[in-house]
């Protein structure tokens, strides 16, 4: 009966750690493709079709990381809580505010500005209310 050399066995392997990114990034796809053109045989050189296609896998992979990189803009654009953007919806509209000394005004929106302390709306009498102070927005003809 044969047996079965116990150094042979997974279990007694020691486990490896890989040192680096296991994520081919658009930078190593071209290094390595260089690199394999730079070491071809000159008597059987890559076929045109090879390269091509591996042309067209570094063009979809810089597109997609391209993709990748606007969409996670856009997802940062989309999730900030404040923006003057978001505010400028209010130019042209009546709002009524009540500040911390339980003064209550009311006015008509003319422009946006970003302040020290956040946002502030501008009325129609040029004094600025900070947006946390507004309890109602509505129609100005209203």
């Amino acid at each position: 009966m044969t047996s079965i050399d116990p150094s042979l066995l997974l279990s007694n392997k020691p486990s490896t750690k890989n040192t680096g990114s296991s994520n081919l990034g658009k930078d190593e796809f071209l290094k390595i493709l260089m690199t394999q053109l730079q070491n071809q045989d000159p008597l059987n050189p890559m076929e045109d079709k090879e390269f091509i296609a591996q042309m067209a896998q570094f063009s979809t992979l810089e597109q997609t990381t391209n993709m990748a990189s606007m969409l996670e803009k856009f997802i940062n654009i989309q999730t900030q809580g404040d923006s003057i953007i978001k505010y400028s919806e209010m130019i042209g509209k009546r709002i009524e505010w009540k500040n911390s000394n339980e003064e209550t005004g009311t006015g008509v929106v003319k422009s946006v500005k970003k302040g020290d302390t956040g946002f502030e709306l501008e009325i129609e009498n040029g004094s600025f209310i900070s947006v946390d102070n507004i309890i109602k927005v509505s129609n100005a003809d209203s």
